[in-house]
């Protein structure tokens, strides 16, 4: 790995160090915990902060989330040494939610939190509560981060301008292993929006990323279209390995084989939120 350049080490040091005298500012904490890079880097930080007695970790387990996430964050939680507690989410009940529109992560990130604050609540009764939302998700299309402001959630990392990479740095500064975890949204996330969230569309999207995983992508989606329409996104230096003759075969008889008619690859390469650009041309 090569070494920073000391002005961008010193910046992120100064990033961090507020962090924690940001955090040292909390009395009792009410981390919601998703196990992936942004919370658990949170939940260290305030871990170093605090006794562990004034923190609790609190993961909502949804239908959408990938498989064992909620497992996970219990074991990540665990090593960092901190409670952890899980709750059962319900947004897939809202039909709201599923009819996918532009507010549906506003509408998700309502429910979790109406689940999250008050099982935190039974272990840390005056805890803030706290979430990774980070800098960079500032410059994005965000709804969740509306819903946490209207419900008086602190997001630490973006108020300190810590950005993905930043993240990524400190995680490794802090051994934690989930230093270099590609992000990992929510499911619903990879359906188009106005296409129904159900939960046979949300198994076929969360059956092919998993047998894709197993074959050496960590970092992918499987976009859904309309028409059962499967759109595979890798970074663009492994599509040609995705294009190899026999592995594209045997993932488009998979993926035929879990329900989706027609299997595609996305010649652009993978990037977050690319489901995004439909709001972006009707705006």
């Amino acid at each position: 790995m090569s070494k920073q350049p000391a002005a961008v080490s010193d910046t992120l040091s100064l990033k961090r160090e507020r962090l924690l005298e940001k955090l040292r500012g909390i009395e009792c904490a009410i981390v919601a915990f998703s196990g992936g890079l942004d919370s658990t880097v949170l939940l260290k930080a305030v871990l170093l902060t605090h006794d562990p007695k004034d923190v609790v970790a609190v993961t909502g387990r949804s239908p959408t989330a990938p498989t064992g996430e909620a497992d996970e964050a219990r074991q990540l939680a665990q090593m960092l040494g901190a409670t952890h507690v899980v709750v059962d989410t319900t947004e897939m009940q809202l039909p709201a939610y599923t009819a996918n529109t532009p507010d549906r992560c506003y509408l998700c990130k309502l429910e979790i939190l109406s689940r999250i604050e008050p099982a935190g609540r039974q272990v840390v009764p005056d805890g803030v509560l706290l979430d990774g939302s980070n800098y960079d998700d500032l410059s994005d299309y965000r709804p969740g981060m509306k819903a946490a402001a209207e419900a008086g959630v602190v997001s630490p990392l973006a108020d300190c301008e810590l950005t993905k990479a930043e993240l990524r740095e400190i995680a490794r500064q802090w051994d934690l292993p989930i230093a270099e975890r590609p992000a990992s949204p929510c499911l619903s996330t990879r359906l188009a929006y106005g296409l129904e969230i159900t939960h046979e569309r949300i198994r076929r999207v969360d059956l092919a990323e998993q047998f894709l995983h197993d074959r050496g992508f960590p970092n992918v989606r499987v976009r859904y279209h309309p028409d059962d329409v499967a759109r595979i996104e890798v970074p663009y230096g492994q599509i040609d390995r995705l294009m190899d003759p026999q592995l594209r075969g045997e993932i488009a008889e998979y993926l035929h084989e879990i329900g989706f008619r027609f299997v595609s690859i996305d010649l652009d390469g993978f990037k977050s939120g690319r489901m995004n650009v439909m709001l972006d041309r009707d705006g």
